[in-house]
């Protein structure tokens, strides 16, 4: 049972894998997945020529709706991508690509690599980050887990405003550790100053902020920073990365560590991913970052050269010593999102968080001044706003979709007692058309 690459055959083997795990049968491994949502069968169907799988698929692609326009956000976002990014990104010298263990062989994908550290510090202003990692929930997880490495404490704050998928993400990762989490009210969409401060103490080993938070109000967190290092404790802020061009980065509020998703940075939406997540830190905190770092140097003859250092997955050191066992960085996402920012540059940046922010705010105005309609919070901010209507916000959507609409994210599934609260993101795709019909659409939905 313990020789590697072990491979269970006969029913006494499968017997006495499932003895060792501690279950009676493979079905009761199962048993956690709602039975609606189990596969009826494993039988599958004949094959098929190639002919015959493209035109199923063709049949399959022409189910899709390709009119809806989307006002929908919570963490993954509707952005244009300059053409650049997919005709480089498909190059076969990085699409084809490996982790790039032999630097004398992959010197383009470790400085493709390298300059990605470069922009993602330039933009949060931190000092230091690693190649990048799965997601940004999971870059999120590895954030609480590196504060409790640093600190020796067993402790962690979160705001109840931040992304709840990524709040879900760090409680798998800390179920099993003895680690108490504790969630911090969110009030009228913002996160509780006053109890953040209460229930902050010498044992905390750190608090998770986000900016601009779930229901897109934003903030500074300067004043929780600086009191969260009174403490002794970390402070980790998760960032959308284009509102950077226009927001307090996570190194000017003092934060420890920021962290974020990619996917607004050159990635498709493709059906929820792939995409890349992001952790930048404090130079002071370097040796804690998870995954792999890449670094410059030179060769023998002097020449620049570039090479993977600091590597703490436990294929690399004692396995106890590691700081992370995520093997997908998502390296082809990343180059994709070094590539999007080289693209806008700096004056682009801001232009297109400008340009998101005004769309935004016309949105807000429009849609607030409907009868019976009201921001939850009147407070800044960027591309999303929390709208609170008269009826169940869930409701109004169906109906708008039915318009081909997609008005945005029914926030009660995740918030007892909001659901009439709608939150909607408006990006620079959208129209002032697109906007005004939306407008139009839901006062007829909610008064007709």
């Amino acid at each position: 049972m313990k020789r590697s690459g072990y491979c269970p055959q006969t029913p006494a083997q499968i017997r006495e894998m499932l003895a060792v795990i501690g279950v009676s049968s493979i079905a009761e491994l199962f048993a956690v997945i709602p039975p609606e949502l189990r596969a009826r069968s494993f039988e599958l169907p004949e094959g098929m020529s190639e002919f015959e799988m493209l035109a199923g698929m063709e049949r399959l692609a022409g189910q899709d709706r390709r009119d809806l326009v989307p006002f929908i956000g919570g963490g993954s976002y509707d952005h244009l991508i300059p053409a650049v990014v997919d005709h480089l990104a498909g190059r076969a010298e990085f699409a084809t690509s490996y982790t790039p263990y032999q630097p004398e062989c992959s010197q383009g994908t470790l400085q493709a690599l390298y300059e990605y550290q470069t922009v993602i510090c330039r933009l949060t202003g931190m000092d230091a980050t690693n190649a990048s990692l799965y997601d940004g929930g999971s870059a999120l997880a590895e954030a609480a887990l590196m504060a409790l490495r640093i600190t020796g404490r067993k402790k962690i704050l979160v705001d109840a405003a931040v992304n709840p998928f990524s709040r879900q993400i760090v409680q798998t990762y800390l179920a099993n550790l003895a680690v108490e989490v504790v969630e911090i009210a969110a009030l009228k969409g913002q996160g509780d100053r006053q109890q953040f401060l209460a229930t902050l103490d010498d044992e905390t080993a750190a608090i998770i902020l986000q900016n601009p938070n779930f229901f897109g109000g934003v903030d500074d967190f300067s004043d929780l920073a600086a009191a969260a290092c009174v403490r002794g404790a970390l402070t980790i802020v998760s960032i959308y990365p284009l509102s950077l061009g226009l927001l307090k980065t996570p190194g000017e509020m003092g934060a420890d560590l920021a962290v974020g998703d990619g996917q607004s940075l050159g990635n498709p939406l493709s059906f929820g991913g792939p995409s890349f997540g992001f952790l930048a830190v404090k130079k002071e905190h370097i040796r804690n970052l998870p995954g792999r770092i890449v670094g410059e140097t030179v060769d023998k003859d002097g020449r620049r050269g570039f090479v993977l250092t600091l590597q703490a997955r436990e294929q690399h050191i004692r396995r106890q010593k590691a700081t992370s066992n995520i093997c997908s960085n998502q390296s082809l996402s990343a180059l994709r999102g070094l590539i999007f920012l080289a693209t806008l540059g700096r004056e682009g940046l801001v232009e297109l968080a400008r340009l998101n922010y005004d769309k935004a705010q016309y949105a807000e105005g429009l849609l607030a001044g409907i009868r019976g309609v009201s921001l939850l919070n009147a407070g800044p901010t960027f591309n999303e706003f929390t709208l609170r209507l008269p009826t169940a916000a869930a409701s109004v959507c169906a109906q708008l979709l039915t318009r081909g609409i997609v008005a945005g994210v029914p926030l009660g599934r995740w918030y007892p007692g909001l659901e009439a609260c709608l939150t909607v993101t408006v990006t620079e795709k959208r129209s002032r058309a697109q906007i005004e019909t939306l407008a139009a659409a839901m006062e007829e939905v909610l008064w007709s």
